[in-house]
């Protein structure tokens, strides 16, 4: 659709001199970056996201492929930014190989009994019973997975994880419903689209199970490197807007959520469509005979009939149906996604039948009589001749229209629900298939006391009052009454979905700070020519912590853990200090101590420099500083995954989740800053680079030529071009690597007036701290600019 709306309005876009661009799957890096230098950019959610997340991992802004975010308007807008933000977008890569025990607990699954796990179909979720841990830990101690204690024993945490994620997948996820499988492959199926998912995958082992249970190939369980949910992806553009026919029964999310206003727009012929009410049998046998009279009623009298199921599971039962009652009829699902837009261009055609799941629900304008130009194209490929390939066309458009003709009096498109879905929303998109730009048509949905939104919604009541009416086999109740109980479990479900969303954004506001702040560091560390100022920061940083463990504020000499100081330094900085020797110096104070190591310490690094040249020194500091950076935030995803996952249980202790997470996520990111630190001074001071002889003779010469250039150049840029100091100062003002300011001119409320500040220095805004402890907190490349 994004390669159809880019050929469509490009034409007039180009017409206007606007350039067009389109981002789909399996453009290279230089494709997208062209495609998002152009004025407007089409493209699907999902490339924009991963876009989005995998420039926020390249090691250089050249290779990066978007812009800034700046105007989006979004198609679809309800399904984009309600239906699939409750799924988040996930970068992930490979951990150590576990598919041995996916299999081993996947065939122990089988041995629990019904009485073993609850299931509650309204949560989708599934747990192990009292009896049910006592019979599990017998099956598992039996096959020699467990050896003693208890299954919720910290030994056992990985063994409960498989257990876990068996047991969903077997008693929550079905085949054919929720994915498929094809080639020996486990894939998705999206519940709102009914698309396949290819190349998306369940995280936390959901997929590994599932492929265990269907005996397929488990590929290696991912680990996160990079998230976002769409509702923070999309937040990030400075001017939001969309468009979608579905937006006025999500008009509050979208106010609360988004600080978006949603208008109305008149239709623009009167709309015809009849939608009656619906028919409610007491069983799913007696709904799927109605269905198959109602389609052999359209079909004999020309009506084309568009069948909406919920499955894939579901529109392969109706289609077998069809068969064995000689309706011809045409199959849309994930399984034949390659022919859509051929099924879907002919769905309008005198007498046709098409069986579709939510594929067919959005962005497919099904027209009557059957798509003219998709015939030409397909039945008129191979016709050279251009005078036969002329005539041709005329037959077949006079067919299409004569057919159209045909369909009109026949009432129109009939579109048959064969189930509600969770969302009204749906429904609707689906009934508004039929009925567009002033066409007759009629919409009616089937439905029984078994489907899932009826037995998990209320559907006791409703048989109870069928059972007094009397109700024989094959015959409906069909009420407005009903319409209105069935909307109210709707509106239920809806509620409830929207809760888990507002959930999912408040937990993910927290990481999408601290996301938001590593991402813009980076983007700075990668826009510096040079982070040389930046590592001797956090070197100093560090080794001044590592003094303040070891010696007490305060304390004699005596004292002071001087061995445990000379094994950090060891540690840290490859140097050996006689610190003991130190400390029985007369009148030693801790401050002389720290600025020996420190001494120390940036004698070492300026051997490295000469040794390896002040260039190869700055590559390597910036790569591994960079490398080091997406390491630590890797790891702190999966903590922040864990403590996630486990937060939830501290309201039993009457403590707000929420609150929990938020104060234990900021204590995590603190120690994320610090390990940073350590690792990249540790790193540097212990790396040995490995430099061809010819290739750091060649740098040596390159860093005389430069030096004798700058030896030429007047300090205040005299000589350099106006328009090359200009470029300057720009840099100088967008990376903060301005010379001092004489600190009476500085101003507290304005860090612009700030310059370069020393990390030791007082902070300029007037807190009392010290700079690195205030406004320099995070060692960024501004000098003015405080993340937290």
């Amino acid at each position: 659709l994004a390669q159809r709306d880019a050929n469509w309005m490009g034409q007039i876009y180009q017409a206007l001199g606007i350039k067009v661009g389109c981002v789909v799957h399996g453009l290279d890096d230089d494709e997208r970056r062209v495609a998002y230098n152009c004025d407007v950019t089409c493209g699907t959610n999902n490339e924009f996201g991963f876009d989005y997340l995998r420039d926020n991992m390249k090691f250089s802004l050249e290779t990066m492929v978007q812009r800034t975010q700046n105007f989006a308007i979004v198609d679809e807008v309800d399904s984009i930014l309600i239906d699939e933000a409750r799924t988040p977008l996930v970068i992930s890569g490979p951990t150590e190989d576990s598919s041995e025990m996916y299999r081993k607990v996947d065939a122990l699954i089988s041995k629990l009994n019904d009485d073993d796990y609850e299931k509650d179909e309204k949560q989708r979720a599934v747990s192990l019973t009292d009896e049910g841990n006592e019979h599990m830990q017998a099956i598992l101690t039996e096959a020699g997975l467990m050896t003693e204690g208890d299954l919720y024993d910290i030994q056992n945490v990985s063994l409960v994880h498989h257990v876990n994620q068996a047991l969903r997948a077997h008693k929550l996820f079905t085949r054919d419903v929720d994915y498929i499988v094809k080639d020996n492959k486990v894939i998705i199926v999206d519940e709102f689209t009914g698309r396949m998912m290819d190349g998306r995958r369940y995280s936390e082992g959901l997929h590994q199970a599932l492929e265990a249970k269907e005996k397929a190939e488990i590929q290696t369980e991912n680990q996160t490197l990079a998230s976002i949910t769409f509702q923070n992806y999309f937040r990030l553009y400075n001017k939001l807007a969309g468009m979608t026919g579905t937006a006025m029964t999500e008009a509050g999310e979208f106010s609360e959520i988004y600080t978006l206003d949603v208008v109305e727009i008149p239709t623009h012929r009167p709309m015809v469509r009849q939608d009656r009410d619906d028919e409610v049998y007491r069983t799913a046998k007696e709904k799927y005979q109605a269905i198959i009279t109602l389609i052999e009623e359209c079909h004999k009298r020309g009506q084309p009939i568009l069948v909406g199921t919920v499955s894939i599971e579901q529109s392969e039962l109706i289609a077998d149906m069809l068969k064995k009652h000689k309706v011809k009829h045409s199959v849309l699902n994930a399984r034949y996604h390659e022919q859509e837009a051929a099924i879907v261009a002919q769905a309008g055609r005198h007498g046709g039948v098409t069986i579709a799941t939510n594929m067919a629900g959005r962005g497919t304008d099904i027209q009557l009589g059957g798509n003219a130009d998709m015939r030409v194209e397909q039945e008129l490929a191979k016709i050279e001749d251009e005078a036969k390939h002329a005539r041709e066309e005329e037959r077949i458009r006079a067919e299409v229209e004569s057919d159209r003709v045909k369909v009109l009096e026949a009432g129109g498109l009939y579109i048959l629900g064969t189930e509600r879905h969770e969302s009204r929303r749906t429904d609707n998109q689906l009934r508004g298939r039929s009925g567009r730009q002033g066409d007759p048509g009629a919409s009616t949905f089937l439905l029984s006391l078994e489907d899932d939104l009826m037995r998990i919604f209320g559907s006791e009541r409703l048989d109870s009052m069928l059972q007094k009416l009397g109700l024989e086999e094959g015959e409906a109740i069909t009420h407005p009454l009903v319409n209105k109980a069935i909307e109210r479990a709707q509106a239920k479900v809806e509620a409830r979905n929207f809760d888990i969303r507002k959930t999912l954004l408040r937990f993910d506001n927290v990481m999408n700070d601290q996301r938001k702040a590593i991402y813009e560091q980076r983007r700075d560390l990668m826009m510096a020519t040079e982070v040389s100022e930046t590592i001797s920061d956090m070197r100093h940083e560090v080794i001044q912590c590592v003094v303040e463990n070891c010696i007490p504020p305060d304390a004699y000499p005596e004292q002071w853990e001087t061995d445990s100081l000379a094994e950090e330094v060891h540690r840290l900085l490859g140097l050996n200090l006689p610190v003991a020797e130190w400390a029985a110096e007369e009148g030693i104070a801790d401050e002389e101590v720290l600025e020996r190591i420190l001494k120390a310490a940036d004698e070492k690094v300026a051997q490295k420099e000469e040794s390896y040249t002040p260039a190869v020194m700055r590559v390597a500091e910036k790569s591994l500083l960079l490398q080091i950076l997406d390491q630590k935030w890797r790891d702190h995803l999966l903590s922040l995954d864990h403590m996630r996952q486990a937060v939830g249980l501290r309201a039993y202790a009457q403590k707000d989740p929420l609150r929990e997470y938020q104060r234990e996520a900021f204590n995590l990111f603190d120690r994320l800053l610090a390990s940073v630190r350590e690792a990249v001074t540790q790193m540097l001071m212990h790396v040995e680079i490995r430099v061809d002889a010819a290739d750091l003779l060649a740098r040596r010469q390159q860093e005389q030529q430069k030096k004798m250039q700058t030896q030429r150049s007047d300090p205040a840029l005299a000589g350099v071009p106006r328009q090359q100091q200009q470029q300057i100062g720009d840099w100088e003002q967008a990376t903060s690597l301005t010379r001092r300011t004489d600190p009476t001119e500085r101003k507290a409320d304005n860090p612009d007036t700030w310059g370069k500040v020393g990390r030791n220095e007082p902070c300029p805004c007037g807190s009392g701290k010290k700079f690195k402890q205030c406004h320099g907190k995070l060692n960024q490349g501004s000098a003015g600019e405080t993340v937290h």
